[in-house]
């Protein structure tokens, strides 16, 4: 009895069986374990979640393990670029926050959603590859994998804003209404970088060059985001309408609506923020759609 051969993405991932096992009316049978059918891939994503959780566990403790400040170096890097950016474009060059807090505060809210895109774009990068034996043996929804890294990169955030918050407090963040649209904002900032993400884990299984582009696309994503500086030097510069051009980069609003909602900066326009959505589902969009047509070539090419 042949059962549907497509895969998840319409391919086949079979394993044949003896072709002539007995039936008990005597009549031979063909059995072929399936990857499943489309419709039903993001249900496999769901039956597949305790791999995920066993995945983003296992990366978890082997990223810190054997390691002396364990989790802490999750926020050693962005405090050390705080720190670097604090005295150069503050103390060196003079750059002021928008109102209420320091500099240093106004750098330290918008590191956060950045950390959290910066480190899903370079764990999402490479996870295709980190995980080659166990793609290349067995079937699971190949999705699983970036799914997992994303998720350490959330914890990696969480470690990082229970740090940031107090010190922010600390230097004159207020407690308004708007810390409600934080989760909002989190989710906002995960899913602008898990479009580009998963185009460039699919990219970088076949062409391991992404692996060096990846650090330098980072490197000039946070000087072409409003990290070290206020978009409003932009607006003030260059005018209503480079600023939505500018907006095209989904991380500008939500930098400026982490400093809004943390009492470090003014709230992002409403059409800044529709182009950045429009934007983050765009790629979102584009990198599942790619991602879905080549993960059948995975185990072969991995």
């Amino acid at each position: 009895m042949p059962s549907d051969q497509s895969g998840a993405n319409g391919f086949s991932e079979s394993s044949d069986l003896p072709k002539a096992a007995a039936c008990p009316d005597g009549a031979s049978y063909e059995l072929r374990i399936s990857a499943g059918s489309k419709a039903r891939y993001w249900q496999d994503v769901w039956e597949y979640r305790e791999l995920l959780f066993t995945l983003a566990g296992r990366d978890l403790s082997v990223r810190y393990k054997q390691t002396v400040l364990g989790v802490a170096w999750a926020v050693l890097q962005p405090l050390t670029a705080v720190a670097l950016m604090t005295f150069v474009f503050g103390k060196l060059v003079g750059l002021k926050p928008d109102q209420g807090t320091s500099y240093a505060a106004m750098v330290m809210a918008g590191m956060l959603p950045w950390q959290l895109f910066a480190n899903v774009l370079t764990s999402c990068g490479q996870s295709m590859v980190s995980n080659a034996n166990l793609i290349s043996k067995v079937y699971f929804p190949r999705v699983v994998v970036p799914l997992a890294a994303l998720s350490v990169a959330l914890v990696d955030f969480l470690v990082m804003a229970a740090l940031f918050v107090p010190i922010l407090l600390w230097q004159g963040a207020s407690l308004g209404w708007g810390w409600l649209l934080l989760p909002l904002l989190t989710l906002l900032a995960a899913l602008a970088a898990l479009g580009p993400a998963l185009l460039i884990t699919a990219l970088n299984v076949k062409y391991r060059d992404f692996r060096f582009l990846v650090p330098f696309m980072i490197q000039m994503g946070m000087y072409l985001s409003p990290v070290a500086y206020s978009s409003s030097l932009v607006r003030d510069k260059l005018g209503p309408a480079a600023a939505h051009l500018y907006a095209l980069n989904p991380l500008v609003p939500v930098i400026d609506g982490f400093r809004w909602a943390l009492g470090s900066g003014s709230p992002p326009p409403w059409s800044e923020v529709a182009v950045s959505c429009a934007v983050v589902a765009a790629l979102l969009g584009v990198g599942l759609a790619y991602f879905r047509k080549v993960e059948r070539q995975f185990a072969d090419v991995v």
